[in-house]
């Protein structure tokens, strides 16, 4: 959406009211959405509705139907459930209760809804709308409402978001709440990991998903888990030696533990439920392992949500305010979706319909057909898992040989890229080699070849377990082209990014924990390079460009070669998201929150927190949109001081209102002049007296941790695609007994675009970035600048809030002098 549509739009709701409610289960994002509703309903003039404890409070209304400000959904975004409630209404299922919402809705001129919910929730507010005229004309034969005020909201508007956490609604790659129970169940997994490898116990654990089995899945190819059951692919009769077997297996090679993962709806090929105890009880008798049964329950759906779902929630809001918009009478109920990095809008009903087709494939045991039905995504996983779990011999010895290694600043998802690569290697009969400490080490021969057990574990896993260095090709190209030949690699895999860094040898100028204003995270020595001293690059890209531009010289060059990029600024072209990125992006909000804690308590300050990133602005424009930041500065969207100015102002306004706080978010490198320190002398100055200031650093906390699911996940898709990619490219250039690569497509950098798996040569990726400020010349994020913008500005609203408050003190006042 551009600027000047969003300019456009301000007031083009006039005289329209909307309201949401969130129904059924709760999910992690359903506040973020209200929150994104509510304020874009406020941005373009409408009135804004929250309906309290979903259909019973539209039933019941009276108090719970409440008009909103732009202040009534502040500080929620990091709240898990939904803060305006949520309840299952058994009234609202009957005609007689559809009549009394149609009354609550007419008396508050409401003729556009916003449900957020699961799909028994949308085709409620689907048949609602459909019956909408027939309740108006009741309501009008009982004498409850005159025919000028049924002409008057003669349509119904619906616009659906789906809340859930078990992600079942087909239609959509993501609902609102999965990503974020998926971080709950692997943060669970992890810690039960531990437990097991001290005991040399089995764990069975029980996630929900109802009849689906995505949550199941993911997390099975996001732990590695031994065993998998979910209920769209039952196991094959006899399942339960097969299990057996391969349990012994993996414990007769040395693992300390086993991992089973059971989604609650899982059955057999008949159709009975297997359940979690009964797979306990098989293992206890069958092979005599220790054995224990977690089942996680509604801890799935508490705690605060993920930066995906914050941001994706946001997203989905604006645009359900959007679709309310542009309903015409002849519009039909829609959804609205996400499909790659875009918000899309759906037929309601279709979904649904497709919803159920999965479920009665189950019931009619297609299975297969339910997998597809599911969606390519679904069955990309499940096909994945299946490949990684269990070690298959391959049918024949292949005559190739790969090396992997991992090049620059440590990424979440590394290790699971490396792990999926070393095992689909194996399964195609390749020798497969592990580079330790990049192209350093490759110059030094620090290689070694590695088997299906020698990645065990390394999904978890974060940093490197390969080691990085920052030693570019160019400055060891002969080493690297001796052991090249020595080893006779054919396929080179290289995992990195595309990254600045800092100097070592520089110190603190002016930072460092003892400032007085400010706290530095991550920094280790307690001292931090000024952003003056930021220089050098290192990356994979350059350096796999460096060994593509060296063929003509070195015929041991002419390889098969695929980048992954690996890195938390995600700023490596040929792709939207480089693995690492969501890990520092969710490392870095949940620092913010906080800091918006600290600062909600201290009241009236102003916190300026910088982040990693190098030039490029995505760690602080999505961290900025998932904590609600008021501004978030990057050099990709130019600033001056009249912005710095207009943005100070705003904070000094923010402070007259109940909001008694500041975040503002800055990239490490966003612009020479306006540093993080000037930034906080500026706002210090101009504050003083109305709010004061502190600074954070986060440093390099934003490269450590456990991967999110979604790196785990993201890694391990890339790595299997990248070798069946470089494993295709040795069949065509493999001739006489050698490989010769010299043409362009046989050096590429594998990304995701959108929904596809993308391949594009480094060559070409050459013409479209900026060497300068390690940056794609386009980045298709800075589309979220605006969204970022739209939902902090709050000024819209600011006056009402004030002379709403003015009302209250001056009605205060009178009452005080009339003795009352």
């Amino acid at each position: 959406m551009a600027a000047a549509e969003l300019e456009r739009l301000r007031m083009a709701g006039a005289g329209m009211a909307i309201a949401v409610l969130t129904s059924g289960g709760d999910a992690q994002g359903m506040n973020a959405a209200v929150r994104a509703v509510t304020r874009m309903g406020i941005y373009v003039g409408a009135k804004v509705f929250l309906i309290y404890e979903g259909y019973e409070g539209l039933v019941e209304g009276g108090d719970n139907i409440k008009q909103a400000n732009w202040l009534s959904v502040s500080n929620i975004i990091q709240l898990g459930g939904t803060v305006i409630g949520s309840a299952r209404c058994k009234a609202f299922t009957t005609r007689a209760g559809r009549l009394r919402a149609a009354r609550n809705l007419v008396e508050h001129g409401i003729t556009n809804l916003c449900v957020i919910g699961g799909d028994g929730s949308l085709t409620g507010a689907d048949i609602f709308r459909s019956e909408w005229a027939g309740l108006l004309e009741e309501l009008v034969r009982d004498g409850q409402i005159s025919e000028e005020v049924a002409k008057k909201n003669c349509h119904l508007n619906i616009v659906g978001l789906v809340g859930s956490i078990d992600n079942d609604f087909c239609g959509t790659d993501m609902t609102i709440g999965t990503d974020s129970a998926l971080h709950r169940i692997m943060e669970v997994v992890d810690a039960i990991t531990t437990t097991a490898q001290s005991h040399q116990r089995t764990f069975v654990l029980e996630v929900m998903g109802r009849h689906c089995g995505y949550l199941a899945l993911v997390s099975g190819l996001a732990s590695g888990a031994d065993w998998l059951f979910i209920p769209e692919s039952p196991p094959e009769d006899g399942w339960e030696d097969l299990m057996c077997e391969r349990l012994g297996e993996t414990r007769s090679r040395g693992s300390r533990l086993n991992i089973i993962i059971i989604a609650e709806g899982a059955i057999d090929r008949s159709g009975k439920p297997i359940t979690s105890n009964y797979v306990k009880d098989l293992v206890v008798q069958r092979l005599g392992f220790d054995t224990r049964v977690t089942v996680l329950g509604h801890v799935q759906r508490g705690g605060t949500p993920s930066a995906f779902d914050r941001v994706l929630s946001s997203k989905m809001g604006m645009e359900a305010v959007m679709a309310l918009l542009e309903a015409t009478p002849d519009t039909p109920a829609c959804v609205v979706s996400h499909s790659g990095n875009q918000s899309v809008r759906l037929p309601l009903m279709e979904c649904v319909q497709v919803t159920k087709d999965v479920q009665k494939a189950m019931d009619e045991k297609r299975f297969d057909e339910a997998i597809q039905l599911r969606g390519r995504s679904f069955e990309n996983n499940w096909n994945i898992y299946k490949l990684l779990a269990h070690q298959k011999p391959a049918q024949e010895k292949s005559p190739f040989s790969m090396a992997i290694l991992n090049v620059g600043a440590p990424a979440a998802g590394m290790n699971a890229a490396v792990r999926s690569a070393v095992r689909i290697g194996i399964c195609q009969g390749h020798t497969i080699y592990v580079v330790n400490d990049g192209f350093e080490g490759l110059a030094k021969g620090q290689v070694r070849e590695v088997g299906w057990h020698d990645v065990a574990g390394w999904l978890g896993r974060g940093g490197s377990m390969l080691g990085t260095k920052r030693t570019l090709p160019k400055t060891c190209m002969e080493k690297i082209v001796e052991n090249v030949r020595k080893f006779n690699i054919q396929g080179l895999l290289v995992i990195g990014g595309f990254e600045v860094r800092r100097n070592p040898r520089f110190s603190a100028g002016w930072g460092g924990s003892g400032h007085p204003r400010g706290v530095f995270l991550g920094c280790g020595s307690g001292c931090r390079a000024s952003i003056s001293q930021l220089l050098g690059c290192l990356q994979a890209y350059e350096g796999v460009l460096q060994l593509v531009e060296a063929r003509g010289q070195y015929e041991e060059l002419c390889i098969v070669m695929c980048v992954i990029p690996a890195t938390i600024s995600n700023n490596v072209p040929g792709t939207d998201f480089s693995l690492g990125s969501d890990t520092a992006v969710n490392a870095a909000m949940e620092s913010c929150d906080r800091i918006k804690q600290s600062a909600s308590g201290t009241k009236r300050r102003v916190f300026i927190v910088e982040t990693m990133g190098g030039y490029c602005g995505y760690l602080s424009t999505v961290t900025g949109i998932a904590v609600g930041a008021d501004a978030a500065y990057v050099y990709e969207d130019p600033f001056t001081i009249h912005d710095l100015k207009a943005n100070v102002e705003h904070l000094t306004d923010k402070m007259k209102t109940d909001i008694q706080r500041g975040l503002v978010l800055r990239n490490e490198k966003c612009h020479e002049h306006y540093t993080t320190e000037f930034l906080y002398n500026l706002y210090s100055s101009e504050g003083k007296g109305i709010f004061d200031c502190r600074i954070n650093v986060l440093g390099h906390l934003q490269q450590g941790g456990a991967p999110t699911p979604f790196d785990r996940n993201y890694g391990t898709k890339l790595g299997v695609k990248a070798v069946l990619w470089m494993s295709e490219k040795l069949q065509q250039v493999y001739s006489k007994g050698r490989v010769f690569a010299n043409s362009g497509d046989t050096a590429c950098v594998i990304g995701l675009r959108k929904k596809v798996v993308a391949f594009s040569p480094v060559t070409e990726l050459k013409k479209v970035t900026d060497f300068e400020h390690r940056l794609p010349q386009e980045q298709w994020w800075l589309n979220l600048r605006l969204m970022l913008k739209m939902l902090a500005n709050y000024q819209i609203s600011l006056t009402e809030y004030i002379s709403g408050q003015m009302e209250h003190v001056t009605r205060r006042t009178l009452s005080i002098e009339k003795g009352f």
